[in-house]
């Protein structure tokens, strides 16, 4: 409560309404509730109007929780996608403030004080330096962090006040977003970090065909990124991507490639590739931008993906299921006969070579609708993995005739399966490397003996099974400390004062019937 009053100071009390009506919508569209104490949802346009209105931190959510089709109905969905980070310039006085910081010395021959794009967190630039290279700079928003640190403590406080109201499940998914979002925010609002990552992207997949910008880092600080300027039409621009006669086959198919690679392979993936971060060439050659959304995808979660991937293709649903189970996008007690309709159902849907994919995307509404009481969840590792999915397939389904996300998708991904597996590009190459591991594997068979003779084989737990032998616990035990409780209040009160006798037989009586009606 005293870090809300403390946040205040950076809030008028108008934006303060409109970030609770933002979360209360949010509440009201996941609880399928007309209103609550006799305040209603906003409509899908105000809601969208609303988030822009309030700035950086509350469309990065919006955008991540827009992965979520069980959490919001395709009416709210539809206005979310079209979400975009365009906002007015900075005024002069602060870009003035922002600029002198960041250059002390005049680095350029010329600077064009025009932003040629402005987003939530920051603006771009074209300049020249004295040597004549053209730049791009990226300079950040004055006080942008105090604004973002700011906003997530005033959401994470609304989310204590509404969160008792949400089942186990969704509450876990809504903080699960909420502390992956308020993570990777905090660190986009470093441009010192954005450079680290460029650096680190261009050195991982520089043998792509991908291109990146090249960082000055000499002149780059945390409120200004200086890197060279990339020309290319944007991917929304479709008269000059039609007009140049840009094979879109092609560029779709490097970029599942190139995210294949990324997301499977290397663990090591750029999590906000929308139409204005990415650039198609006169070659068709793609161009990516901004590495404020970088994310590591922990192995387990690789290998759950991969194994997703094969089960989608052979449409398998015991290992899809299973699977899901470990990237932990579905409970670890969820009912297998349930899920293995469920997903029957969806694997129905998008191989049906019938439908087109408005077709295909109102059916598979309907059936999450109908599943909507099965336990699923968000992990963190795979809210950023679901939102570039869908980015994808919006790209996808505005260039490409009939274009679907699962058919036009899974094979290029299936192709990839073997090399996410370790295979070489040769059969000997891979020969070698299993030879290579033989004996590390017959150490580890042997240790693996030795304790199981000795007694002291371990089993270990996923932290999905953790979570779900916690909750059963908890479920458990609550009885009998509630009992408990009223027992030793009891005794409690006919220590203190006998006249309570009659209160403490009710409250000892209500401790048995706790224990005997759990």
């Amino acid at each position: 409560m005293k870090t809300f009053f403390k946040n205040l100071n950076l809030y008028s009390l108008k934006r303060v309404y409109k970030v609770f009506k933002f979360l209360l919508t949010t509440y009201l569209v996941i609880k399928k509730k007309h209103s609550f104490l006799g305040l209603k949802p906003l409509k899908p346009k105000e809601f969208k109007t609303t988030i822009i209105s309030l700035g950086a931190s509350f469309i990065k959510l919006a955008q991540v929780l827009a992965t979520r089709a069980d959490f919001f109905n395709e009416e709210y969905l539809l206005e979310l996608k079209q979400l975009h980070d365009k906002l007015p310039s900075m005024p002069k006085e602060e870009f003035e403030a922002v600029f002198s910081r960041a250059f002390k010395t005049n680095i350029f021959k010329s600077f064009n004080k025009k932003a040629i794009a402005s987003a939530s967190i920051g603006q771009v630039h074209e300049a020249y330096l004295h040597s004549g290279e053209k730049i791009a700079v990226k300079l950040r928003r004055e006080g942008i962090k105090q604004r973002v640190l700011a906003d997530i403590k005033i959401i994470n406080f609304f989310n204590f006040i509404f969160k008792p109201l949400f089942s186990h499940y969704t509450k876990n998914s809504i903080e699960s977003v909420i502390k992956e979002f308020s993570s990777m925010i905090v660190q986009e609002v470093s441009l010192n970090n954005e450079l680290q990552n460029l650096k680190k992207f261009s050195l991982t997949y520089k043998q792509s065909k991908i291109y990146f910008p090249k960082p000055y880092e000499e002149y780059s600080s945390d409120d200004a990124l200086v890197m060279s300027f990339e020309e290319g039409f944007r991917f929304d621009d479709k008269e000059a991507i039609f007009k140049n006669n840009i094979d879109f086959n092609e560029i779709i198919s490097n970029l599942v490639d190139f995210y294949t690679e990324q997301m499977l392979i290397k663990g090591y993936f750029h999590a906000d590739p929308h139409p204005g971060n990415l650039l198609v060439t006169k070659n068709s050659e793609i161009i990516l931008l901004d590495f404020g959304m970088v994310k590591t995808v922990p192995n387990d979660s690789r290998v759950a993906i991969i194994e997703l991937i094969k089960a989608a293709n052979e449409q398998d649903y015991e290992l899809y299921i299973s699977a899901s189970k470990r990237l932990g996008t579905i409970a670890y007690e969820a009912p297998t006969s349930e899920l293995a309709v469920f997903t029957s159902k969806m694997f129905e849907i998008f191989s049906n070579n019938n439908l087109d994919s408005e077709s295909m995307q109102k059916l598979a509404f309907e059936v999450l609708e109908s599943t909507r009481d099965l336990p699923f969840k968000l992990p963190s590792d795979a809210i950023y993995i679901l939102r570039v999915s869908a980015i994808i397939e919006g790209l996808g389904t505005t260039y490409i005739e009939n274009f679907n996300g699962i058919k036009d998708i899974l094979p290029i991904l299936q192709n990839n399966l073997p090399k996410a597996l370790g295979a070489k590009d040769s059969i000997v190459e891979t020969l070698i490397d299993e030879i290579k591991d033989i004996p590390f594997t017959i150490k580890d068979f042997k240790s693996t003996l030795k304790q199981a003779s000795e007694g002291e084989l371990k089993v270990e737990l996923s932290k999905n099974q953790l979570d779900f032998l916690k909750k059963e616990l908890k479920s458990y035990i609550k009885p009998y400390i509630f009992a408990t409780t009223l027992m030793i209040s009891s005794i409690f009160l006919i220590l203190v004062n006998k006249d309570f006798k009659e209160i403490a037989i009710v409250l000892f009586t209500l401790s048995i019937a706790r224990l005997l009606f759990k």
